[in-house]
């Protein structure tokens, strides 16, 4: 049953061993995952080596034999075979049974030829079945300058006769023909006997081929059990799965960063050449952005141990600052891509890495950095906007909106960057900017809310004009990523919270999740509009607002439900549009690392770890327990060991909470109170003398325990 809340704080103090006995610590160690089977849920391959799962048999046309044959490499061949113009092309489609990135390779038995050249084969790939036509959804050549372009959308063979393997790497057979693109992220590969009339003489449109096997070479970050230092499960076992299926997703981005197999606009760079990264996508964009991390880092810190393909990034963008203070996104362009926020999302980024890995050491490097973005680049558009952000120039934004003004999103995101920095500040021990830099959110949050708060409908402007209607007018729309970070920047006390939260579900709910904004006053299509990305921060100001749990999980349900049992299913998409459709049709990416918000939310949230000090030297655990989920458990790796968590709701308003934590850490540990005269806490069997305080800004209302030291406990809620 439902849980429910004081606005009262317990505080009491936890010393190691207190009650413990062999039989308590046993319950504990079941509770904390002992004998779990986490493992089944993991959705990588088990080796770099995949394997398709099956032929799409009502996609087969033409001459093709024994089209199974590729699938089982002991046995007899699948065979192609077209013999002149009047025969029918022959086609199969090879589908890998979910979304996968890497080299295809292709064994071939041989081939027969009906004519001068080679018997020609050619691939296309998609991600889905909507977007699987005789051109791949997406290659690198799209994004290709139309002189330098390798392909026009399908990768050709000329298929030698005798056996032989053949490697989809980028580049041409015969000098600028029979040519390939690469890398692909895809699920469904189409095949056919085929050639480009620019390929003759080399390749022909008839013959026969042989296929003996065909696999994939992964090249994403291989996430085996062995890898999760972080796991997670709950009473709902969707939940569950998505979790797993958001890591998935951001595995399948984690890659070496190589010229050949990045973004081609102007991407390469030698500082970023062979190095572990965190791309946006699998498929596209192959260039790691830094405001995909603010979501993307936060599902590899939960999940593995890796976080060089963050680091990496962080590093090179800092070492590309320009001298005004402007941090570049990405590599793109030659790093002049123009981006309005993702400076700031440097900063909340290079704050989370610290906190998460304890890396002090990168944070005072590139401390200079952070301080000239914040006070320069930043800080010197204050001087003339009363005080907030005003955006004038040309720049764009994560999804290059057409908005400019006094935007509700770019000053709460610059509030929260400010806090994130000062936080930062104080354990450096730069004590004048801590303060300079907290005075400055303060008042960005109370400008802000002065100027952009609409009394009417109780939610944030967005905050411009509308295009139609320039001047000093506010545009009557609001949008998600304003609203849902204002709440996470705490620009709002939880009462306004709970009434922008309450609107913005009302007037924007689809079935596909939450648009981002409420009206298509700033461009035809916005209401209908999904990102996942920006969804992540309307959703965690759910889980951090009391009585808002609920709506998360009742959107989660909408936004990834939709996403996981929708083609490719399994990963996360780049962006949602009418009807649920893929926003961008096949140009979408449909497994990106932005969209992966359902694993800090179970994690940070439902589970209710975060850390309080550099790489969780001090943490909390504060499970938001409010919704239909009755228990929940999982692991937080952290550079002292992990942090182990179970919880789960007791009949008559009980609660019963396990945690295990690193010796020489310390925390806050929260559990929810109901109020009841008779309620009691116990910690490892011992009764809490606790101290009631006010606790009147506590979003969830949860008891407190102070922990003053690590390891195991047990800490009882009975009434």
């Amino acid at each position: 049953m439902a849980v429910s809340y004081l606005k009262t704080a317990i505080v009491a103090t936890i010393a190691a061993g207190i009650g413990c006995n062999a039989a308590v610590l046993d319950k504990r160690e079941i509770a904390l995952g002992g004998g779990s089977d986490w493992h089944k849920y993991v959705r990588s391959p088990a080796t770099s080596i995949v394997k398709p799962k099956a032929i799409l048999s009502a996609n087969t046309t033409g001459d093709v034999a024994n089209p199974n044959g590729l699938l089982d490499s002991h046995g007899s061949p699948t065979v192609l075979t077209r013999k002149g113009s009047d025969d029918k092309v022959p086609s199969m489609v090879v589908d890998f049974g979910q979304n996968v990135v890497g080299i295809v390779s292709i064994n071939f038995a041989g081939s027969t030829n009906s004519s001068e050249g080679f018997p020609g084969l050619k691939l296309a790939f998609s991600e889905t079945q909507q977007f699987l036509t005789n051109t791949s959804d997406f290659t690198r050549s799209d994004n290709m300058p139309e002189g330098e372009k390798l392909t026009n959308g399908t990768d050709q063979i000329a298929v030698s006769n005798d056996p032989y393997t053949w490697n989809d790497k980028t580049g041409c057979q015969y000098d600028t023909k029979v040519c390939s693109d690469g890398v692909h992220g895809f699920r469904y590969m189409k095949i056919w006997l085929d050639a480009l009339e620019n390929d003759a003489p080399y390749a022909q449109p008839y013959g026969s081929v042989s296929i003996s096997n065909i696999e994939l070479e992964w090249s994403g970050y291989l996430g085996t059990p062995d890898t999760f230092t972080g796991w997670f499960e709950c009473s709902d076992e969707d939940l569950t799965q998505w979790w797993f299926d958001g890591v998935y997703t951001a595995d399948m981005g984690t890659d070496i960063f190589l010229a050949n197999e990045t973004d081609p606009r102007d991407s390469a760079t030698p500082t970023l050449e062979g190095k572990e990264v965190l791309f946006d996508g699998a498929k596209r964009d192959r260039d790691p952005y830094v405001g995909d991390l603010g979501v993307a880092a936060l599902t590899s810190y939960l999940s593995h141990d890796n976080p060089d393909s963050v680091r990496n990034i962080l590093a090179d963008l800092a070492e590309h600052q320009r001298d005004d203070g402007w941090i570049p996104p990405a590599s793109i362009n030659n790093y002049t891509l123009n981006l309005y926020d993702y400076p700031m999302w440097w900063v909340v980024c290079t704050v989370d890495m610290v906190m998460y890995t304890g890396d002090t050491d990168f944070a005072a490097q590139y401390y200079d950095v952070m301080r000239k973005t914040l006070d320069n680049y930043y800080g010197q558009n204050l001087t003339s906007t009363g005080g907030l952000l005003n955006k004038t120039n040309g720049y764009g934004d994560y999804a290059f909106l057409p908005r400019s003004g006094v935007i509700t999103y770019y000053n709460a995101l610059y509030a929260h960057a400010l806090k994130s920095a000062a936080k930062l500040a104080d354990i450096l021990g730069h004590g004048t900017d801590r303060d300079t830099w907290s005075s400055r959110a303060t008042e960005v949050d109370e400008k802000l809310l002065a100027r952009n708060w609409d009394a009417s409908v109780g939610a944030f402007y967005d905050g411009g004009p509308c295009p139609d209607k320039p001047g000093d007018t506010i545009c009557d729309v609001h949008a998600q990523d304003g609203n849902g970070l204002a709440v996470l920047a705490g620009t709002v006390n939880s009462s306004l919270a709970t009434s922008l939260l309450d609107y913005y579900g009302k007037s924007t709910a689809r079935p596909y999740g939450n648009a981002f904004y409420d009206n298509d006053s700033l461009q035809a299509g916005f209401s209908q509009r999904v990102y996942a990305f920006i969804s992540y921060f309307e959703l965690a100001a759910r889980f951090a607002t009391k009585g808002a749990a609920g709506s998360a999980y009742e959107e989660l349900k909408r936004l990834y439900g939709w996403m996981s049992t929708h083609d490719p299913e399994i990963t996360f998409w780049e962006g949602i549009g009418p009807n649920g459709s893929p926003y961008e049709d096949g140009f979408t990416s449909m497994a990106h690392g932005w969209s992966t918000g359902i694993v800090p939310l179970m994690s940070n949230y439902v589970l209710g770890v975060k850390p309080t000090g550099p790489g969780f030297k001090t943490w909390e655990i504060c499970p938001v327990t409010e919704g239909n989920v009755t228990w929940a458990r999982g692991q937080v790796g952290t550079p002292h060991g992990p942090i182990k968590v179970s919880w789960s709701k007791k009949d008559s308003d009980g609660f019963e909470l396990h945690i295990d934590t690193p010796t020489g850490t310390s925390g806050v540990v929260c559990v929810p109170v109901t109020g009841s005269k008779n309620e009691q806490v116990y910690v490892d069997g011992t009764k809490a003398e606790a101290e009631v305080s006010a606790a009147t800004d506590e979003p969830t209302g949860a008891a407190k325990v102070i922990k003053t030291s690590g390891g195991a406990h047990e800490i009882l809620v009975s009434v």
